[in-house]
């Protein structure tokens, strides 16, 4: 059987999927197409049912549960630390919901913990993740959300974290932050 199998760039996805889509372990006659996408794309696929097995935010699982199954294993917490609010300077809490953010994608988590904490931003900017620092150094946005490995890299380049939002979860919740997870097609 020939599955489409979608996963993001990210380390810990192609980490999880590699030996499996380059035939490194015994699949017992299953095939794989992998779809390296952003998340946010591999989010929409879900919604369009063009994909067998993916990798989506927990965030987009809910508008996609119908139609997919969460397996009980894959998944990325989340553990003090998450996406990051960033700007190039530092700003009040008070001040966020003025700010002009970049976000990495509407269905994301990162997006969904940003509403949760501050339900009164309404300037969102949907980029692609890997664009969002650029997107504040070049004055288009104020500020943006970031995920992924930008975490250990935003600091070299001027960038200044505003909240861990993953920091914010756990206060708030005392739970890992539930990133994304690995759903299959029911």
């Amino acid at each position: 059987m020939h599955l489409k199998i979608g996963f993001s760039t990210c380390p810990n996805d192609t980490f999880i999927f590699d030996a499996m889509v380059h035939g490194k372990i015994d699949t017992e006659g299953l095939t794989f197409e992998p779809i390296m996408a952003d998340v946010e794309v591999l989010n929409k696929a879900a919604f369009d049912q063009t994909t067998d097995i993916t990798k989506l935010s927990y965030h987009a699982f809910a508008y996609a549960a119908n139609n997919y199954c969460l397996l009980n294993a894959g998944s990325a917490l989340g553990y003090k630390n998450g996406p990051m609010l960033i700007a190039k300077n530092p700003f009040a809490a008070r001040n966020i919901p003025d700010l002009r953010i970049a976000i990495p994608g509407k269905y994301t988590t990162a997006n969904l913990l940003l509403s949760i904490a501050f339900p009164e931003v309404k300037k969102k900017e949907v980029y692609l993740f890997s664009d969002i620092e650029n997107g504040i150094l070049n004055d288009q946005v104020d500020a943006g959300l970031i995920i992924h490995e930008n975490r250990f890299t935003y600091q070299a380049k001027g960038l200044h974290k505003i909240i861990d939002l993953g920091e914010f979860w756990e206060n708030l919740t005392k739970m890992p932050i539930p990133l994304g997870g690995i759903a299959v097609h029911r």
